[in-house]
């Protein structure tokens, strides 16, 4: 079966998503407050995401995007991290929310993490739609989830399949 003939089921529906970005960005809020945190999306499947949870939050912040990539046009990961977009404001001494749509194998958000932290932020929280432990070959500690999912190739909601399905408003599985 040719990648572009892949089924998709139903996983998580727009209603569904919609309402745990709102649960999420009142936890953010009520642990930042008082504080302006820095959030830094991980483009391109955040961007639906963060820009949802942003507009969610009632407490000042600054935004910014990093870009890694280790998928390429395949369903698996290459396992190599590149970063192809750097963060551009400063973060020293400020709290940072890192954004992920998903996280699978945890190499990226390590790779990530590890920059971010030698620039001496005051703390490095992540923040992640998806948590897909199938995979994971990084240990990850993550404080913010909206979702947690065993199996199955996700796509839908900035999620994509070699740049296809980012603008389905629901969570799919690829079968």
């Amino acid at each position: 079966m040719e990648k572009t003939d892949l089924e998709r089921r139903l996983l998580i529906t727009r209603q569904a998503i919609n309402q745990r970005v709102k649960e999420i960005a009142l936890e953010i809020s009520s642990d930042y407050k008082g504080k302006e945190p820095v959030l830094i999306g991980v483009l391109n499947g955040v961007v639906f995401f963060f820009a949802d949870l942003a507009r969610e939050l009632s407490i000042p912040m600054t935004l910014d995007f990093v870009r890694a990539a280790s998928y390429g046009s395949e369903m698996i990961s290459s396992g190599t991290v590149r970063l192809t977009k750097d963060v551009e404001i400063p973060i020293e001494g400020k709290p940072v929310i890192l954004i992920e749509d998903i996280i699978d194998t945890g190499l990226t958000l390590d790779h990530v993490v590890g920059l971010l932290r030698e620039r001496n932020p005051e703390s490095v929280k992540i923040c992640t739609l998806i948590d897909k432990p199938e995979r994971r070959e990084k240990t990850v500690s993550i404080d913010y989830c909206g979702f947690k999912i065993e199996k199955g190739y996700l796509v839908g909601y900035g999620l994509d399949q070699n740049q296809k399905y980012r603008n389905l408003p629901d969570i799919y599985i690829l079968e």
